[in-house]
């Protein structure tokens, strides 16, 4: 039956119309809400290190959430880049190792996120 024929049923189309207006709308989305490529990505990256299996994408897409229960997405997109640039060498990495703050952020991010895979099972205790 097309939803045409089904609009002839006026009582049929009475609880369609009321269900579509019985929907919370919320004005402003959570404070960290990560971008879905930005989690697609970080997904992906955590397979790769840790045994390249997709049996660990439940863990990973755990340990992502777990993140952003704690860093805003500009803190984590700051945090993530010292983190992983840390190591650079010679002059062009020494802007991610070299200062205090650079050190503390991808320190606190390290650990944040070694807590998530933790806590995910991704890490064995």
């Amino acid at each position: 039956m097309t939803m045409q024929r089904l609009c002839h049923l006026s009582s049929i189309c009475a609880a369609v119309g009321l269900m579509t207006f019985s929907i919370p709308v919320s004005s402003a989305p959570p404070v960290n809400d990560y971008p879905t490529q930005a989690r697609v990505e970080y997904v992906n990256e955590c397979i790769g290190k840790h045994d390249d299996s997709l049996a660990n994408v439940y863990q990973c897409s755990c340990t992502i959430d777990r993140i952003a229960d704690q860093l805003t997405y500009d803190d984590f997109v700051e945090a993530i880049t010292y983190a992983r640039y840390s190591g650079l060498p010679g002059e062009g990495g020494g802007l991610f190792r070299d200062s205090d703050k650079a050190r503390a952020i991808a320190k606190r991010f390290r650990l944040l996120e070694s807590e998530a895979e933790r806590e995910c099972g991704l890490i064995k205790n």
